[in-house]
């Protein structure tokens, strides 16, 4: 009799349903580990007793190092066992939850829960707001922490029943169904089941004003006119624009007089610096930088115009990806930028991803502190070497 109301709750549980069944001696309780009770009472060595809110009876054995069993009861009689070996797990007995951790820590608690879940942004009690997400690849239903508006990355269920995980104060349980979701801050007064808030707004990066011209533009020649920007790597840098009628364009990166990284018609990008120039071969190019990668918008700034009665710029050969001659060296298979000179002390190293406009650099001591004027941008991990 118990056997098959155990295997009728765990068959129910996988489906994601709160269970409810009808037996003379109380609902079932959610069985996460093997049956132990009066059918396996020499199983682990008897640590403590615990009796939970709604009058349950639950006994703590220890089978080995981080790895411990609750056997429940009610009215006398086993209703089944959750057991947590190198990880917390979790039971449900309608309503009223067990968490067994690995060290023996039981932490117990009644409601807090929704049953219908969807996916979207759920707040708890402590104001920590979670969202509810599917792994596109198999299909499990996980959580990820939200932060000033950022994901921080998904962890999904590991469990054939629930699965257990803190964040700050709070203890969340989720079904592997997805279709049980509980939290409870230990220590507060204010508890509460987790709060739809809808689904997670798509946001589009925003575009990125024009860089500040520092000087010009100035005429060099009868076709050849030159100004300067401040660059988005913070003070010391600055960005050359030099437009030419000949030549085409070129940007010239710049740390405290030092060339750094230049990009022009024969080689408008440099993925390292986040340097690109559009339009390369017309009369009216601009220049994009930035500091990361991925949807991370440019900063676009037109060239400065040729004086009047100049040619259409001759097109050049085609564009190769190739900004600097840095010195490489290989790291787990991929070849990595190693800066020369005085900014190389201190560089983080690290990959450069071809197709992905993803720069990374880190300044050392001796080099300027890197801070984006109203960006707050990741500091470079990767530098090209300087060219000149």
């Amino acid at each position: 009799m118990r056997t098959a109301l155990r295997t009728a709750v765990a068959t129910a549980l996988l489906a994601g349903l709160a269970i409810t069944p009808v037996v003379a001696t109380g609902s079932a309780f959610a069985a996460d580990g093997p049956a132990a009770g009066a059918e396996n009472p020499t199983a682990g060595t008897l640590v403590r007793t615990e009796t939970l809110s709604d009058g349950t009876v639950v006994k703590i054995y220890k089978l080995g190092p981080a790895w411990y069993r609750a056997d429940a009861f009610a009215n006398g009689a086993p209703i089944g066992s959750v057991e947590a070996n190198g990880r917390p797990r979790a039971a449900n007995n309608n309503g009223m939850f067990l968490v067994l951790f690995e060290d023996g820590r039981t932490l117990s608690w009644a409601g807090n829960v929704v049953y219908e879940t969807k996916p979207g942004l759920y707040r708890l009690a402590d104001g920590t707001v979670l969202e509810l997400g599917k792994n596109p690849k198999d299909g499990r239903v996980g959580l990820q922490l939200i932060e000033n508006g950022k994901g921080r990355g998904f962890t999904y269920t590991d469990d054939p029943v629930r699965t257990v995980w803190t964040f700050g104060k709070a203890v969340v349980t989720l079904a592997t169904g997805g279709g049980e979701f509980a939290a409870y801050v230990p220590g507060s007064a204010q508890q509460a089941a987790p709060v739809y808030l809808g689904t997670k707004p798509e946001t589009k990066p925003q575009d990125q004003p024009p860089a500040e011209i520092l000087s010009g533009p100035t005429v060099t020649s009868i076709c050849t006119v030159k100004e300067e920007i401040r660059s988005s790597f913070g003070e010391g840098w600055v960005v050359t624009l030099t437009n030419d009628s000949t030549e085409g364009p070129e940007a010239v990166l710049r740390n405290r007089g030092t060339i750094v990284a230049t990009a022009d018609r024969a080689h408008p990008l440099d993925s390292v610096h986040g340097l690109k120039i559009e339009r390369a071969g017309t009369l009216t190019p601009r220049f994009g930088q930035r500091t990361q990668g991925g949807d991370t918008p440019y900063r676009w700034n037109d060239f400065p115009k040729l004086p009047k009665g100049c040619l259409q710029p001759t097109p050049a050969k085609p564009a190769t990806p190739a900004t600097t001659a840095p010195q490489t060296g290989t790291q787990g298979g991929q070849t990595s930028v190693v800066p020369k000179g005085g900014v190389a002390a201190g560089a983080e190293f690290g990959t450069v991803e071809q197709g992905n406009d993803v720069a990374l650099f880190a300044s050392s001591a001796g080099a300027v502190a890197v801070v984006a004027a109203g960006l707050g941008f990741t500091a470079l991990r990767r530098r090209a070497a300087a060219r000149g």
